[in-house]
């Protein structure tokens, strides 16, 4: 039977166990957090320090209120309401006995007890337990900081309950946004088992190279398919006593071909000196102040130096940047696997050639070896390293895109052991570890070792994605899917199966231009009739696979046709684009947006435009114009400016009664987005957005990221069986007017007078309060969405022919910042 999981708690308030806690009460969860009894007391301090933590661990900072801090003294017959303990002390096998022998005194009988371990043996701990106890105990791993971290790996033992573990993975994988993984009780589990002989081989051949800390943070960065931070970076974030915690672990309790891999002396010398990375100030990096002025010379603004840990000298020097001419081209390849073919087919006298090669060769032999150690399928191994250490392809995603049968050819010629497994793979007549299955759930097939056949690649009911629809040819429901129904460079139409339609952008971070702004319009414009597939559709959805939801409009064209003086075009442009924001708005079918990650400039204002919203809990969503020197002009102002008219009551269905709401509501109201507005401000969460007047009260939020494309699409189903009706375009806006105009100017006034902002953020905060309050007309006087509309055009125009404004669109296409100029 499934159990109801309401109540949770959290044994141990250190960095992990805290970060936990927070990432519950993220999902709503009440949750006791416990730890030892001091003077002053643990579990409290640790929930202050969330609200302070960065990256930040909570949400909003209100979400604090769902965690009740306590002590093991005072507080454990508290446990026997609990349904869910989770056991975070510190990695000591005696230290965790000893007190879940007291927790399973006031334990209620059911309640499910797991450990955060992340290597210790499972079995080992519960040993000599209840029986009860035994039913109810196994792993759940979490992956630091919880909620950025995505990766679970769930950790069985021989008597655990399967509905127990079954009901744990579904809480974590529908309320905590978890990818969760399956993995054998065998030392570190599956990522950081792998993950840690990555790490040490990568030291391994840095030394047998003669390569610097640069040089190898270059090689395994982005080119690879691997986090920006790469290896040394990595782990300066983590924290070198983390990872040789990990280390010891796995060489102290692990008996493989590689048990020779170790830490090298440099690293050890680095723990010695308490260098552990950003925590103490430096690891493989750090920055100083650099050297004093000249004795005499005027003070001049202290500046910081970055350097570097030079592993043969043992001391730092300055940071080199790497100069590597093969990383130099690969960056012109967009794909990653024609990429790494580049890079592992280049010349054998290129370092980096070599150095991919080996890295490569030794990872995927000794993850093809750990089958069915660690994992049954390569499907869970690959889904822990993307999950776990933000890989874009896992080991054997990586081989098939390399290509195994040529690699394995080439082990062979060079003498290199090859592991039996690929040896089945290859005998069994495959040349790759994957395939397609167009329709299985996933559209993925994997190789399965144990029985020598093709298996479809499961996923949890729910679990959808954009590029599984492309590859789908069935019938779902009432209506069949057909793939990709049209396309052009920057969007593709793709259907969803049920009558429902995905727009979706495949740009460089889906920066939005003319392709979009046409595909978009010419689908969504009502009863349009011109065969272009969007009248087969009863609803659409706006998303995509990527990293993130949208940049925002395309500046580099934009900075172009300034410089060209093409005004005429610039004019045209923004016309077309406020074309596209109105067809989602007007739509005679519900357009649902499901918006992840950076959402920014016109991909917050199609959102705002959008029938309903379905984000990803992480949002980083604003109309960020502003830095640019602009202003939004896609209908981001018009649409601010109805929503602070909403919430302060001065929208109203009977235009005769004017005003329906307190000026001062309005007064407060419009200050609040204009600041929003006028800033610049992201929200760092859904939960922010929504505070921000991003989301609306009835916009559901997902937590899963693998989710949010089904609870999108399911959503827009809803809308469009429940008798959707499109809104009309308002002619009755009540003008928030030119007493409010004048209070925001004179805010301007005061900021710049104070030198918080310059002349130029003064011309660009006066011009923002001017189209927000629909110019200086008399307070209520009524206005039309399209009147809104051109006045955002004639600022965002305006506001292109400043120099200063170029200059800043010129500097952020450039550095990737704002110029405050």
């Amino acid at each position: 039977m499934t159990r109801t999981i309401e109540k949770i708690a959290v044994l141990g308030a250190g960095t992990m166990g805290a970060r936990i806690a927070a990432h519950l009460a993220n999902a709503g969860f009440p949750v006791l957090l416990l730890d030892v009894p001091a003077k002053e007391p643990v579990a409290r301090a640790a929930v202050g320090a969330l609200l302070k933590s960065k990256p930040a661990a909570l949400f909003e900072p209100q979400l604090a209120r769902l965690i009740t801090p306590g002590n093991f003294a005072d507080d454990l017959p508290r446990l026997a309401e609990m349904d869910w303990i989770i056991e975070a002390v510190v990695e000591d096998l005696e230290i965790k006995r000893d007190l879940l022998a007291r927790v399973d005194k006031f334990r209620k009988p059911g309640a499910i007890i797991t450990s955060n371990t992340s290597g210790l043996p499972l079995h080992k701990i519960s040993e000599g337990f209840s029986s009860d106890f035994q039913r109810c105990w196994f792993g759940t791993h979490f992956f630091n900081p919880p909620r950025y971290m995505r990766l679970l790996e769930i950790i069985p033992t021989p008597q655990s309950d399967p509905q127990a573990i079954a009901d744990v993975a579904r809480l974590c994988d529908v309320r905590l946004g978890k990818g969760v993984v399956h993995a054998q009780d065998t030392p570190n589990f599956i990522a950081n088992r792998i993950g840690t002989f990555s790490v040490l081989n990568v030291m391994r051949v840095m030394q047998e190279m003669d390569l610097t800390i640069e040089e190898v943070d270059a090689l395994t960065g982005t080119a690879l398919g691997w986090p920006r931070s790469a290896t040394f970076r990595t782990i300066d974030m983590v924290g070198l006593d983390i990872l040789g915690h990990v280390v010891r672990n796995m060489t102290t309790n692990v008996r493989d071909e590689r048990s020779e891999l170790a830490l090298p002396d440099f690293y050890h010398a680095l723990l010695e000196k308490k260098y552990l990375g950003d925590k103490s100030g430096g690891g493989f990096y750090k920055k100083v102040k650099s050297a004093p002025a000249t004795p005499g010379a005027p003070p001049q603004r202290s500046e910081e130096q970055r350097m570097a840990f030079d592993w043969k000298t043992g001391d730092y020097r300055p940071y080199q940047p790497a100069r590597l001419a093969a990383l130099d081209m690969a960056k012109n390849v967009e794909d990653t696997g024609d990429r790494l073919r580049m890079l592992l087919n280049g010349d054998p006298r290129d370092k980096a050639q070599k150095f991919y090669w080996t890295v490569l060769a030794g990872l995927w032999t000794y993850a093809a070896n750990r089958i069915p150690e660690i994992s049954k399928s390569v499907v869970e191994i690959d889904r822990a390293m993307r999950l776990g250490f933000n890989w874009e392809m896992g080991p054997f995603e990586l081989w098939d895109a390399a290509g195994v049968p040529n690699t394995v050819k080439r082990m062979k010629e060079q003498g290199s052991p090859v592991p039996e497994n690929v040896e089945k793979l290859l005998a069994a007549g495959h040349g790759s570890w994957y395939q397609d299955a167009p329709g299985a759930p996933s559209a993925r097939a994997y190789f399965d070792l144990e029985s020598g056949t093709w298996r479809d690649v499961e996923v949890p009911e729910g679990v959808m994605s954009v590029a599984t629809a492309k590859k789908s040819r069935s019938t779902r429901g009432a209506a069949p899917s057909r793939g990709v129904v049209r396309k052009n460079p920057g969007c593709s139409l793709v259907d969803l199966g049920e009558g429902v339609g995905c727009l979706e952008f495949h740009t460089r971070m889906n920066s939005l231009g003319s392709d979009i702004v046409q595909m978009v319009t010419e689908t969504l414009a009502p009863a349009s009739g011109n065969g272009n597939g969007g009248d087969d559709f009863d609803a659409f959805v706006i998303t995509s696979d990527a990293a993130n939801f949208s940049a925002g409009a395309n500046i580099m064209m934009l900075l172009l046709s300034i410089q060209e003086e093409e005004w005429d075009d610039i004019d045209f442009a923004i016309r077309g684009f406020q074309r596209m924001t109105q067809a989602i708005k007007f739509s005679s079918r519900p357009v649902v947006s499901a918006p992840f990650g950076m959402t920014l400039g016109g991909g917050a204002e199609i959102c705002l435009h959008s029938s309903a919203r379905n984000p990803h809990a992480e949002l980083y969503m604003g109309l960020v114009e502003v830095g640019v020197g602009l202003l939004p002009g896609g209908g981001g102002c018009k649409e601010m400016t109805l929503r602070a008219l909403k919430h302060a009551g001065a929208l109203t269905t009977d235009p005769s009664r004017g005003f329906h709401g307190e000026p001062v509501a309005l007064m407060e109201s419009m200050k609040r987005t204009f600041e929003t507005v006028a800033t610049a401000k992201v929200s760092t969460s859904a939960v922010e957005a929504r505070s921000l007047g991003f989301l609306a009260g009835g916009d559901r939020i997902t937590m899963n990221r693998e989710r949010v494309l089904s609870d999108a699409k399911n959503y827009a189903l809803e809308l469009a069986r429940g008798g959707y009706q499109s809104p009309q375009m308002k002619t009755d806006i009540p003008a928030p007017g030119e007493n409010i105009l004048a209070t925001l100017k004179l805010g301007v006034h005061i900021m710049h007078q104070g030198g918080y902002i310059s002349d130029h953020d003064q011309k660009i905060g006066n011009k923002v309060a001017e189209v927000l309050c629909g110019g200086a007309v008399h307070p209520g006087s009524p206005l039309s969405e399209q009147h809104l509309l051109d006045l955002e055009r004639e600022g965002f125009k305006s506001l292109c022919g400043e120099k200063k404004t170029q200059d800043r669109i010129q500097h952020t296409l450039k550095t990737g910042k704002p110029l405050r100029n």
